[in-house]
């Protein structure tokens, strides 16, 4: 396609002219006579008709632009006329844009620049990428492992400030975090824990009433709730609960430009912010924890008594026997709790100071934190089981 510079029209172009074309047909040439004023929605008209209809060409090898006798043209009109003339190219016939006024040239070649066709899609082998998408997802893990110790770091630092100042310490906030993640979390964390005993409790004695064993079904429940279950599940619940809460709130305070402005009057968001909730989970979690291992005893008692016939009285003795044998399987369990708290606390704040954007970011950290909570628990969980094995304890 040529852009070539020809004479003005003879005549001027009309001022009451919105924009018009005709086709003339000359020989085994084809021309679009445009005048008038091509703005906006001249464009709009000429591309429905341009773009959108079958350009019928007929026996015409070469097809002229013909703009001499157009007073404006602004950058929409030029992509119509532009993306007609490759249209024309691609049937075959030769283009030539003529053109009198030096600035409808000089747009013409920027828009003609612009429009340079995207790349060929490169096809990818399957398995690249999966390849590629492990690369992307691991390298990720590992920049938020680093940005999340870096955190750590930073709340260690804070905690060490505080302890040699205790007055810089938010108390009121804290009391108000410990009521919102622990007094709050006591009806669904006890019921929740209520019917994993009854579970647990129907569960096993269904498997070990085939080796005549049902008895044991009250040290399978025991030793389940106490060492396991109770704070696993207790855990998981709080960090679905208030890990979620943490991340939504500070997230919404971030959109908010709440924190700018507390950074601008001197305050440090991780000293009101993260170390109230920090400290208020980790002093609520163990509590929580163990009136989780109450109530999911409470539920193996209830259907022991209802599924074995094995009375609340016979429960408590055959519990309190294997507490003399296992006796630190209460205390195993609660010396999680402060660990699993530090993490969905951290967790929770960290990805509500990483929100940023829109409203949308942060739906999508929270229920980052909430996964990344949750498995970060389930993975320690594992390795303190390892640690105590070996260690016997």
């Amino acid at each position: 396609m040529k852009i070539v510079d020809a004479e003005r029209a003879q005549t001027e172009p009309d001022p009451q002219d919105a924009g018009s074309w005709d086709v003339e047909a000359d020989d085994d040439r084809l021309i679009f006579r445009v005048r008038g004023h091509w703005d906006l929605r001249t464009a709009l008209r000429a591309r429905a008709e341009f773009l959108q209809t079958d350009l019928d060409l007929g026996d015409a090898a070469r097809v002229t632009i013909d703009l001499t006798a157009v007073g404006l043209l602004d950058t929409m009109a030029a992509l119509v006329l532009v993306r007609l003339g490759r249209r024309i190219e691609a049937t075959g016939a030769s283009v030539e844009i003529r053109v009198a006024d030096p600035a409808h040239r000089g747009l013409l070649e920027q828009v003609e620049q612009a429009l340079v066709p995207p790349p060929p899609r490169r096809r990818m082998n399957i398995l690249t990428g999966h390849l590629e998408q492990v690369g992307r997802w691991a390298v990720t893990v590992a920049t938020d492992t680093r940005d999340l110790l870096g955190f750590f770091g930073e709340l260690c630092v804070v905690l060490l400030r505080i302890l040699r100042h205790p007055r810089r310490l938010r108390f009121v906030s804290m009391v108000a975090n410990m009521q919102a993640v622990g007094l709050n979390a006591v009806p669904i964390v006890g019921l929740l824990s209520f019917l994993i005993g009854v579970v647990l409790a129907y569960q096993g004695a269904d498997q070990l009433r085939r080796f005549g064993a049902e008895v044991f079904t009250v040290n399978l429940v025991t030793i389940s709730v106490l060492r396991e279950i109770g704070i696993l599940m207790t855990a998981i619940i709080i960090a679905g609960r208030s890990g979620s809460s943490f991340t939504a709130q500070i997230g919404t305070m971030k959109i908010n430009q709440e924190i700018d402005a507390m950074r601008t009057m001197g305050l440090d968001p991780m000293e009101l912010l993260v170390v109230p909730r920090v400290l208020a989970l980790m002093l609520t979690l163990p509590l929580l924890g163990f009136y989780a291992d109450i109530m999911g005893l409470l539920g193996g008692a209830l259907m022991c008594r209802l599924n074995l016939g094995i009375g609340f009285d016979a429960f408590m003795n055959q519990v309190n026997q294997v507490l003399v044998i296992y006796d630190t399987s209460l205390w195993v369990g609660l010396a999680k709790a402060p660990v699993f708290a530090l993490v969905i606390a951290l967790v929770g704040c960290f990805h509500g100071l990483e929100v940023s954007g829109s409203a949308e970011s942060v739906g999508q950290r929270t229920t980052i934190s909430v996964v990344q909570a949750i498995f970060i628990v389930i993975v320690l969980d594992a390795i303190f089981s390892i640690v105590f094995s070996a260690l016997q304890i």
